[in-house]
């Protein structure tokens, strides 16, 4: 592959919505005090989402959001772009809430995916969403069969056509990597465009008459609803606390997620390789490993090729490696080489990756504090999940308790991390032996005693990371 690749913090997503839809004019910086019925902290998916939903149950509602940096230029704008439900969470759901309340859970998730694409139609937003199962391959003898697992627990509560196993014919006539030894189909998934959704939501929200201060970073959220910036204060009847991995430097929440990033590689189109793999029915990929591989395909034929093995974040700091990291990226292009042959010598045009905020339980989180209810934890499954997430915020936010808002997602038994620097330490420590695990069952080679226990570890502790 030829050099000239852009390396960014936000990646392609964005370069080509702007493209599309035109330059997007920031919005003023909050200037001095004012009031909100609810003011939304967070300009992302979560915080969006509940602006709308909040514009839905009372439309003449004062909705506020104050964004540090522009609205869907976080993960939001940048993530991989699968829509995905919770039912590969089953087991942990009918752990937490039983039977009945997982599989609620499930369903909730699976009208979001809809959802999402609903809103799009309606609202006349192009963010190339496309239905198509989500296949997960095994690439290495170590992960075949990993599948079986969930193929069980979604038959156990009658709902066996969520999943369905694929022996390596079929998972290669989807996409004839040489590397796919079988794998099994999520039936209910979707793509989009992440950052085209993120922007189209933004303007809508405008349109709405939703007051957005962009540039516009919270320091202080006391539990009575009251945000404050550099530039001045915003008391509400409600907040609601919506910003991804920063939430690890807010008190009260330090310990309730850990921060990780993942990177992604983009190829020049090419249509004629897909076209070779056959893969063209848009369905999205991951592999088995404990630190995935995650790809899929764009509108204009090119491959989108992450990795969840990026570093460890120190609490809700920001940190350029965690955005921009050249060994990551580095390893990415030799994996992307690997799946497929066919792209030696091909254009990598461009990388960029972010944080992702890590639930101990891979669970997302919901809950109230007082005024201010709170969402976080998607642990890489945001884009459908946080649609979810909007609806029981802006429930929370004016105290409409019903099914939505009984969901086995909010206010969750507690399991917490680590304070730091033992979380940091720890989990790199742990997150270099999984890349290692990784490495090894890559090459066919056995794991040394140490790395087989560190490695286990998360498993020993009760968490599901990052999986």
């Amino acid at each position: 592959m030829v050099s000239g690749m852009r390396h960014t913090r936000t990646g392609w997503w964005l370069e080509e919505a702007v493209l599309a839809l035109g330059p997007i004019a920031p919005t003023r910086p909050l200037e001095g005090d004012t009031t909100a019925d609810v003011v939304i902290v967070g300009g992302g998916y979560l915080g969006m989402w509940t602006a709308w939903q909040l514009k839905e149950l009372e439309p003449n509602l004062d909705v506020l959001i104050l964004e540090a940096g522009l609205c869907g230029h976080g993960p939001s704008g940048r993530n991989g772009g699968f829509v995905s439900t919770l039912w590969d969470d089953l087991p942990k759901l009918r752990e937490r809430a039983g039977d009945a309340g997982a599989i609620e859970v499930c369903r909730a998730s699976e009208r979001a995916l809809h959802g999402i694409g609903a809103w799009c139609e309606q609202n006349n937003v192009d963010a190339w969403y496309t239905v198509a199962p989500r296949l997960d391959v095994a690439t290495t003898p170590a992960q075949v069969g990993l599948w079986e697992h969930d193929i069980a627990e979604c038959a156990e509560v009658g709902s066996p056509e969520e999943i369905v196993a694929v022996d390596s014919a079929a998972a290669r006539a989807i996409c004839d990597s040489p590397l796919f030894l079988g794998g099994a189909l999520w039936q209910k998934s979707a793509s989009i465009q992440p950052a085209r959704l993120a922007l189209g939501l933004r303007a809508r929200l405008l349109e709405r008459g939703v007051r957005i201060h962009e540039h516009a970073r919270v320091t202080k959220l006391s539990r009575e609803a009251v945000a404050t910036t550099d530039g001045g204060t915003v008391r509400a009847r409600a907040a609601v606390f919506a910003v991804n991995s920063a939430a690890a430097a807010f008190p009260g929440h330090r310990l309730s997620l850990a921060v990780a990033s993942s990177h992604i590689v983009l190829t020049e189109p090419v249509p004629d390789v897909l076209d070779e793999l056959g893969w063209t029915g848009g369905e999205s990929i991951a592999d088995g490993r404990t630190m995935l591989h995650y790809l899929r395909t764009t509108r204009d034929g090119r491959i989108a090729f992450g990795w969840g093995g990026g570093r460890m974040g120190v609490g809700g700091r920001a940190s350029g490696r965690l955005e921009v990291d050249p060994g990551v990226v580095a390893k990415i292009r030799e994996s992307l080489v690997r799946f497929f042959p066919q792209l030696r010598g091909r254009e990598v045009t461009h990388a960029w990756g972010g944080p992702i905020d890590v639930s101990p339980t891979h669970l997302p989180i919901f809950g109230s504090r007082d005024a201010v209810h709170h969402g976080y934890g998607f642990t890489g499954n945001g884009v459908g999940p946080s649609y979810l997430g909007g609806e029981i915020l802006a429930r929370l936010a004016l105290d409409r308790r019903d099914e939505t808002t009984r969901l086995a997602l909010v206010d969750p038994p507690r399991k917490l991390f680590p304070p730091e620097p033992i979380r940091y330490v720890g989990g790199s420590v742990i997150r270099q032996a999984l890349v290692r695990k990784d490495a090894a069952e890559d090459a066919g080679r056995g794991l040394d005693p140490l790395t087989a226990l560190v490695a286990s570890l998360p498993r020993r502790l009760g968490l599901r990371l990052p999986r």
